[in-house]
């Protein structure tokens, strides 16, 4: 009651640094955290993880886990492999069948018969006039002319 009062801390004496009993506690975790990720870096660096005996007695399940990883990724570049071919084998179909479709049409264009007389006409040769005609044939003539 009788002493001289007390000065309460405001909020922008606390962002200056007065009073502020927990700022060396913050470093000090900060110096800590370093401290340590430095020692785990220069740990796995070394190679001392290697002999520590928790590697070694699961050594044949990380070799495991490495083969199967390997296997992955070869099945990766195998399936791309493979998909990039289908892709070329489309693509080939693809130009063959236009090719196919294009060679028809020519073919049953010059097949038409107003096409082959006009390529005949060259060779010499001509459209008949006449209609066909059946020839007949007995086979009892030429036996006859045989004995």
């Amino acid at each position: 009651m009788g002493g001289p009062p007390t000065p309460e801390i405001g909020p922008a004496e606390e962002d200056q640094g007065f009073d502020v009993p927990f700022a060396p506690k913050e470093s000090v975790k900060a110096l800590k955290k370093t401290n340590k990720t430095r020692r785990a870096v220069q740990d796995f660096l070394g190679g001392d993880y290697l002999s520590k005996e928790w590697v070694t007695g699961n050594l044949s399940y990380i070799l495991y886990v490495a083969l199967l990883a390997m296997i992955y990724i070869a099945n990766t570049y195998y399936t791309e492999k493979k998909f990039n071919s289908i892709d070329i084998t489309k693509r080939e179909l693809k130009e063959l069948r236009y090719e196919y479709i294009t060679t028809k049409s020519i073919l049953m264009f010059q097949g038409r018969q107003s096409e082959i007389s006009k390529r005949a006409i060259p060779l010499g040769l001509h459209e008949a006039k006449m209609p066909p005609y059946k020839i007949l044939y007995s086979g009892k003539s030429s036996q006859q002319g045989k004995k």
